[in-house]
């Protein structure tokens, strides 16, 4: 652990690191919790905006529809800023799309903040659109760049990050609209754009910072700017391993150009890792996070928690968030992926489980809301640990270069379609089955455990061939992954000797 911390703080990748995220995942965390604090002044605008341009006050029913429209249009952005993630990414590289990602940003900015003067709820809508995009394209060439800048010995620990920045914004979102800093109504519109500022740091800061060295050798052919590019980031020093790893992976490719999303869905080599990403992200967006959101009020209002209070409780629950996703970054890399994966998994449907019993209960006997506030601390811990920081370095890992955009481009469109969906069914869930619905969330989580124990391979410490050759070699993808994995393999002894 000493000489990672080492490797980690030589060269520029320490401020690399730092630069990259608040100008990536950081951004969508921010923007996926910044919007509670300030929604009765946003509704009340939005009234104020309908009766001064149609001299009447709005229907209660229009009044639900545009702000729910507000609140969910970001994730309609971020679907459409996946998809079109891949053409980007291939077409500009890594750090030119996370340039161009800011100046969208900024764009949204200026949309937002004149939005209250020029009277135009019409002007939110579009801003949340374009910070959806933003963050669609952000959150992906984050992981990806991040990924391809790192050896394999680190490569979970940097990739990781992209968690952390993630935790760190939803809390930033939390913290600063609290009333005692922007959380007055005459500020809701500078609240909701102020993290553009972080854009303008990284939109200034990035262009001293190298391309991803895997980009610049595999897709690009440049073996010298790849060298300079790792000699920037993690100091002077001999990178012949790294790169002949870069050539090896290459020599498989053969000179394929980046996949479709069609083509690598097509692709049934790869059958197994898609398989992988749909199971896990499906148990991540299924697991119950967001049951544990909606309930975390009232559960702290029942423990006797006063309502002025609760807000810092639940900072409290964000505070636990990043602090976990730290302490994973320095587990990851010793434990692994899949036990990291697997465990969490089977811990959070346990949880789940028991606070479907201490709220059937929580009438019965005075102290069980108590133990309902402890298991959502737990369960936040367990799914920060676990599913929401290893998702990262795992979803990397498994796609060689060549895939990879795709893959991400598939990825992202599989989690904005999940938020779209969890946040249309699970009021109606709520409503019809109440607590029960806990149960649904524990059995998503233990199919989850049951998948990644049974099914996934530990990537820690292996080449991104190496890795693929183990799917590959999963007897139930049938006689066709054996014979990539022969091919693969070939090409790996044939490269190296």
């Amino acid at each position: 652990m000493e000489s990672l911390l080492k490797q980690l703080f030589s060269g520029q990748v320490f401020f690399f690191i730092i630069v990259l995220g608040i100008g990536g995942s950081f951004q969508t965390g921010f923007h996926i919790t910044v919007i509670n604090s300030p929604s009765p002044f946003i509704k009340n605008f939005i009234n104020e905006s309908w009766t001064m341009r149609y001299g009447e006050p709005m229907r209660m029913g229009t009044a639900k529809l545009i702000w729910s429209v507000i609140v969910s249009i970001n994730s309609v952005g971020a679907l459409f800023g996946a998809i079109s993630m891949r053409y980007i990414a291939v077409q500009f590289g890594r750090k030119k799309t996370m340039l161009y990602n800011n100046i969208l940003n900024i764009i949204a900015a200026v949309i937002m903040g004149s939005s209250k003067k020029a009277n135009s709820f019409e002007m939110i809508l579009v801003a949340r659109f374009l910070y959806g995009f933003s963050a669609g394209i952000g959150y992906n060439i984050h992981t990806m760049y991040l990924g391809e800048s790192s050896p394999k010995a680190l490569r979970g620990l940097m990739t990781l990050t992209v968690a952390t920045f993630i935790s760190a914004g939803k809390l930033s979102g939390q913290l600063i609209g609290i009333r005692e800093i922007l959380g007055h109504e005459d500020l809701w519109n500078i609240l909701l754009c102020c993290s553009t500022f972080f854009s303008i740091i990284q939109l200034v800061l990035l262009p001293f910072f190298p391309e991803a060295p895997r980009y610049l050798l595999i897709d690009k052919g440049n073996e010298e700017m790849c060298k300079k590019a790792l000699q920037r980031l993690w100091g002077n020093r001999d990178f012949k391993l790294e790169i002949e790893e870069m050539q090896t992976e290459q020599a498989v490719i053969n000179g394929e150009k980046p996949k479709s999303v069609l083509a690598l869905l097509r692709d049934r080599s790869v059958r197994w890792q898609l398989t992988s990403m749909v199971v896990i992200l499906t148990s991540i967006q299924f697991c119950g996070i967001s049951a544990i959101s909606a309930y975390s009020f009232t559960v702290f209002q029942e423990a006797g928690i006063p309502e002025d209070k609760i807000r810092y409780v639940t900072l409290g629950v964000g505070v636990s968030e990043v602090l976990t996703s730290i302490t994973c970054g320095f587990l990851i890399e010793n434990i692994g992926r899949r036990a990291l994966l697997w465990k969490a998994f089977g811990c959070m449907s346990l949880i789940l489980a028991l606070i479907t019993v201490t709220q059937f209960l929580k009438h019965s006997v005075p102290w069980i809301p108590y133990c309902t506030v402890c298991l959502i601390f737990i369960f936040v811990i367990c799914f920060s640990i676990g599913p929401a920081s290893v998702i990262q370095p795992l979803s990397h890992e498994i796609f060689i270069q060549s895939s990879r955009p795709a893959a991400f481009a598939i990825i992202g469109m599989l989690r904005w379609i999940g938020f779209s969906v969890l946040g249309l069914v699970f009021p109606f869930l709520i409503d019809s089955i109440k607590h029960f619905s806990f149960l649904i969330f524990s059995a998503v989580c233990l199919v989850g455990s049951l998948f990644v124990y049974f099914i996934v391979p530990e990537t820690k410490g292996k080449t991104i061939l190496e890795i693929s050759k183990e799917f590959n070699n999963i007897r139930a993808c049938g006689h066709c992954c054996a014979k990539e994995a022969e091919k693969m393999h070939e090409v790996i002894m044939t490269t190296r000797f």
